[in-house]
């Protein structure tokens, strides 16, 4: 596709000579006055507002699309920024060189260059244009009452929960530090409640899209009269436009400028901690005058230190609901444990801590670094217990073996780190060995031990770290979660 620039105007057209353009080589691309006696058509608009959509994804015709542009109710963006060799994809925000690659393109009939980065969400290239709406945006009832919930927040809770409210109000930044299975999600009731009250657009984000599949119906029974959009890949919401929408950090890439306020809960998460990529895409997403928060129970370093110096606002739930401290990790050494099990056998404290289980009934998680030592420990436990499974990210059967973890079909779950985040499952143990491996880091750690002691009917669990040698990451977890339960008896949220 090329335009041509005619009356203060650029046009599509399919005639390439030397007043045609591919759109990351137009100097600028004017912005039309909106015509108010237009009717536009309700599907684009729906579509549209509040997106950045290829031209592909649309189901209209092109003329249709620019005659909306024509009457100043959607803009075209470059794809790509291109200037002095050096480019940019303006829908991922990635500047790397190895991010891009030339290929021969039948829209220009050029050599054309494209980004690989967010390839997975369309092809973005130089002759792309990003098609935003820019006309009114669709009319949302707001009913009378929107929240339908009746629990009650601890006094940890409240505190965070007040916070929210006032960011949302102010248009302001906030991180909520709360240790795992402080109840972050009713936290946000109240905020969330007050942005829908007042018309305003709320993102609800994280880095994985089963928990955008669990959060979506606990937000549909709390605001029942709400039009909520989960989306994530394959969702079929994706076009979709709602007061509410809950969505992996992935989808944001489709939006521009459409939140009030977003969420961005586990931003500690792989990917999201990693990819600048999906951290420009939250910003994108916001609109210029909007509120972020973000949720975490292991922030970085960095964001540690900016709160020590009040260079970030925050506000820490340093104690569960249930008002119990939280197990702190026990450190066992187990010696070189990778090389009696490539002989055949386990650590003796750790096949102990194993037979205790087993023994008490009691269930437990076991965390191993690497898939190929899960297997070789699972035929060996399995000597034990003929029940006792594995899970690992790649295993499709993963959600069902939680769920028989939950219902007492399997006594033991030896797990990779899939599971150190979004599982609950009431009076269970924790083991981790191998904790010095450097997949084993201080934020997937201290999320590891946030499993155990969870339940208000079972507030305490043993979290055993074996280990060859202690590391900065194993110690650092644990006065995470010391410092945390001191905190929370300093306060007078955990009962002592």
């Amino acid at each position: 596709m090329k335009f041509i620039l005619e009356d203060g105007k650029i046009i599509p057209t399919m005639k390439f000579n030397d007043k045609s353009y591919v759109i990351s080589k137009l100097p600028d691309i004017p912005s039309v006055p909106r015509n108010l006696s237009y009717i536009a058509n309700p599907d684009l608009k729906k579509m549209l507002a509040g997106k950045q959509i290829l031209v592909d994804e649309l189901p209209f015709s092109l003329g249709e699309i620019h005659e909306h542009y024509e009457n100043g109710h959607l803009i075209y963006r470059k794809g790509l920024e291109i200037n002095d060799n050096k480019v940019k994809c303006e829908r991922c925000g990635t500047t790397d060189v190895a991010s891009f690659a030339e290929f021969p393109c039948s829209r220009c009939c050029e050599t054309d260059v494209y980004c690989r980065k967010c390839l997975m969400m369309g092809r973005v290239s130089g002759c792309t244009p990003l098609i935003s709406w820019k006309g009114p945006n669709p009319e949302s009832t707001v009913p009378p009452s929107k929240l339908d919930w009746d629990g009650q927040l601890s006094e940890g809770q409240k505190l965070a929960s007040d916070r929210v409210v006032d960011v949302v109000e102010n248009f302001s930044e906030l991180l909520v530090w709360a240790v795992a299975g402080a109840g972050k999600t009713e936290v946000l009731f109240a905020g969330i409640n007050r942005a829908l009250s007042t018309g305003k657009r709320v993102c609800l984000a994280t880095p994985r899209a089963d928990v955008v599949l669990e959060l979506a119906p606990r937000f549909r029974k709390v605001f029942p009269h709400v039009k909520i959009a989960s989306l994530y890949g394959g969702s079929e919401d994706r076009h979709e436009y709602a007061q509410l929408t809950i969505a992996t950090t992935h989808q944001l890439l489709r939006f521009y400028q459409a939140f009030d306020v977003i969420i961005v809960d586990e931003v500690d998460a792989f990917p999201y901690f990693v990819d600048e990529t999906l951290q420009y895409a939250v910003k994108q997403s916001r609109k210029p005058q909007s509120t972020l928060i973000y949720l975490t129970a292991t922030p970085s370093q960095q964001w540690k230190q900016e709160c020590r110096l009040e260079k970030r606002e925050y506000v820490t739930i340093p104690a569960r609901f249930h008002r119990k401290p939280l197990p702190v990790p026990r450190f066992e050494w187990a010696g070189n444990w990778e090389k009696k099990l490539s002989k055949g056998k386990l650590p003796v404290n750790f096949m102990k801590w194993i037979e205790d289980r087993l023994v008490s009934g009691k269930p437990a998680l076991v965390f191993v670094p690497k898939i190929v030592s899960m297997e070789k420990i699972l035929l060996l436990l399995r000597q034990l217990h003929p029940l006792i499974e594995s899970v690992h990210a790649e295993d499709y059967d993963r959600k069902e073996k939680v769920m028989k973890m939950r219902q007492k079909e399997i006594p033991i779950l030896l797990t990779t780190t899939i599971l150190e985040r979004g599982v609950t499952i009431p009076n269970i143990d924790v083991a981790v060995i191998g904790s010095e491996d450097r997949v084993f880091t201080e934020s997937a750690l201290v999320q590891i031990a946030g499993r155990a002691g969870r339940s208000s009917e079972f507030p305490t669990g043993d979290v055993t770290f074996f280990h060859y040698g202690k590391t900065k990451a194993m110690v650092n977890a644990r006065n995470q979660i010391t410092k945390m339960n001191k905190e929370g008896i300093k306060k007078g949220l955990i009962d002592v």
